[in-house]
């Protein structure tokens, strides 16, 4: 079975140089790889239609990443027209914690680091198993079932669910209300999809109203409750607006939920493609046995090297705040700038045979979380899930197979499958 389809390098070439993020084609969505090397290999700072700039070199990504005083994280000045003045998804979209920069982006970080310590992660641990293996029996009741719904969209959600002591009743509609937010961010919007984009996030913020006010009256722990702790953190000085609690916590869910469930569907459908290298980590898990420690070891490189391969978020943005310079390429003030994550995490001059799965690669400084200031929060979170959900799924079923093609979420910015359909074995 194809999943990943190859792309002739005419045809790679064809699309690069007349690569436009508001007019993908199907192409591009399935593979856009050889897109991306023939960028990296003779346009890595590319003028693009709408005279934004899209990098592509691991380099250059690093070295913008890194100067916070020349590139801005603030989207306002983009989005206003995107969205429209004072639309929900403009409200939401520039007031959580990714996009925007010190002081408010140091202030919610801090508070959401607050919940995601070491410890608090490790108390997670357990009862990620029991979910996890919950999952797992009813899968194998049904002798198989679909990746994603069955399985990788069903754990961040939970977990989620549980940072934000949202009550197992009112979850049903989050994994919803996140993909419709999420996906107005990409480059191009139908009326449909703005329209869902601007409703969820009412709808979602009307529930984390009534959420608030209740756990106002009723805190939880701020050890491991993030709502708790970002509304306790008001009371200490770390002072959030209604609209900043309320926004940030919309973003706890969708950057915990939408990556998360990318990084475990795109991890069992590539071991599908690559077989030796399955039957090489089921290996190494065997070798591994009842050392924990050991096992550990072996899953969070493969965990690593899921990220790195296929990225759960493929692009970031910034803005040039003054007049700089990147790869050798001037840009003017107010210069829009696309990071393409996808592009760098497989640029040869920082890895070793890139397009290679490689689920033993040491020393992988992939960029799927980021870097520096906006690095992800809950990027050890993110690798406990990956690594107790692959790890376990390949233990319980080292036989699955896929039972049809999988379904492509049809998305530029976030890369992951909306279906995959398997059997245990």
């Amino acid at each position: 079975m194809t999943i990943t389809p190859p792309m002739a390098p005419t045809q790679a070439q064809a699309l690069a140089t007349s690569l436009d993020l508001r007019a993908l084609p199907a192409a591009f969505y399935n593979n856009p790889y050889p897109v991306y090397a023939w960028l990296r290999a003779h346009e890595p700072v590319r003028r693009m239609p709408d005279g934004s700039y899209f990098l592509t070199r691991y380099a250059d990504l690093v070295a913008v990443y890194r100067d916070a005083q020349s590139f801005s994280s603030d989207k306002k000045v983009e989005f206003t027209p995107k969205y429209g003045e004072s639309s929900p998804l403009l409200v939401h979209h520039t007031t959580s914690l990714v996009f925007n920069d010190p002081p408010l982006h140091t202030r919610v970080r801090k508070l959401i680091m607050g919940a995601l310590t070491r410890r608090a992660i490790a108390d997670m641990e357990p009862g990620l198993v029991t979910l996890v293996d919950g999952l797992l029996d009813a899968i194998e009741t049904r002798g198989g079932g679909d990746l994603i719904e069955d399985f990788a969209s069903a754990i961040p959600v939970e977990i989620i669910g549980n940072l934000l002591g949202v009550p197992h009743a009112d979850r049903a509609p989050l994994r919803g209300w996140s993909l419709a937010i999420l996906g107005a961010l990409e480059p191009k919007l139908t009326p449909e999809q703005e329209a869902l984009g601007n409703q969820s996030v009412t709808d979602f913020t009307a529930y984390l109203r009534e959420l608030v006010r209740e756990r106002r009256a009723h805190p939880g722990d701020p050890e491991h409750d993030v709502l708790t702790r970002l509304i306790q953190g008001e009371q200490a000085g770390e002072q959030l607006s209604e609209t900043e609690l309320l926004q940030n916590c919309v973003f706890i869910l969708n950057a915990g939920h939408e990556t998360t469930t990318n990084l475990i569907g795109n991890a069992l459908v590539a071991l599908q493609e690559w077989p030796d290298e399955k039957a090489a980590l089921l290996q190494r898990m065997a070798a591994a046995g009842h050392d924990a420690a050991a096992l550990e070891a072996v899953m969070t490189l493969a965990v690593d090297e899921f990220l790195r391969f296929e990225s759960s978020n493929q692009l970031g943005n910034r803005r040039a705040v003054k007049a700089c310079e990147v790869g050798g390429v001037p840009l003017e003030p107010g210069a829009l700038v696309t990071l393409c994550i996808g592009a760098a995490n497989r640029d040869p001059a920082q890895f070793a045979n890139p397009d290679v799965l490689d689920l033993a690669r040491e020393n992988n400084r992939h960029l799927a979380f980021g870097f520096g200031i906006h690095q992800c929060a809950g990027l050890s979170l993110a690798r406990l899930e990956g690594r107790i959900a692959i790890g376990r799924f390949l233990q319980r079923f080292p036989a699955y197979r896929l039972t049809a093609s999988p379904q492509r979420g049809g998305r530029a910015r976030f890369r992951g499958f909306l279906h995959a359909p398997f059997a245990t074995a």
